[in-house]
């Protein structure tokens, strides 16, 4: 994880995420959580105060994962409406059909939940296993709106940015949503596109839908 995905994501917490005086601790999920070999942090430290619960999500067992998906498109171990907060960083660019994941994402966010997107812009190919997208604000705009989520910041931290951290490889592209309040039928139009992008992408996945 480079050192400008962290400064994005604690600036995220900083800025969007009271303390907060709930008895109830908070649910935060980390879209692509594994920490592989040589990487020294995680978002996690962002999340270990006792307001929080936070759980890794990632295809892979390995550490920080607490919830393996066997299934990039269809979160069955999640139920709808668990997670206050849902972040990634890192993960989407490696995700082939991302507007599906997308869905996934708002499906799991409770209403009036946030979530955070950090990714590239830029950089050199890198394969885990695919390496299929660069995003710009514009195009993380496109996959909110996707997904009936409203957007709360975006931006994209190229060469001309002011910001003091930034990576000058990868010029990370942040979003930051929020899931609105959907009246009934909205609920179910929002249903039936996720049920018929799964079906989209059922027989595209190799070993993925049975």
């Amino acid at each position: 994880m480079h050192p400008s995905s962290m400064n994005n994501m604690q600036m995220f917490v900083k800025k969007h995420l009271s303390v907060g005086t709930s008895s109830r601790a908070r649910k935060v999920a980390d879209i692509g959580s594994q920490v592989v070999t040589g990487q020294a942090e995680s978002y996690k430290d962002f999340f270990n105060a006792d307001s929080w619960q936070y759980l890794g999500v990632d295809m892979i067992e390995g550490n920080n994962v607490d919830i393996r998906l066997q299934n990039p498109y269809s979160w069955d171990e999640i139920k709808s409406d668990t997670f206050d907060v849902v972040i990634s960083g890192q993960a989407l660019e490696h995700v082939e059909y991302i507007w599906v994941t997308m869905l996934e994402i708002a499906r799991i966010l409770k209403s009036g939940g946030l979530c955070c997107i950090v990714v590239p812009s830029q950089g050199h190919k890198h394969s885990f296993p695919l390496d299929c997208w660069r995003f710009f604000d514009d195009g993380l705009v496109a996959l909110a709106k996707w997904a009936r989520l409203e957007v709360v910041e975006v931006y994209t931290q190229n060469a001309n940015s002011d910001d003091e951290i930034k990576d000058p490889e990868w010029q990370d592209s942040v979003i930051v949503c929020r899931k609105p309040q959907h009246r009934f039928f909205s609920r179910i139009k929002f249903y039936l596109a996720n049920r018929v992008c799964r079906l989209m992408v059922k027989n595209l996945v190799n070993g993925a839908v049975k």
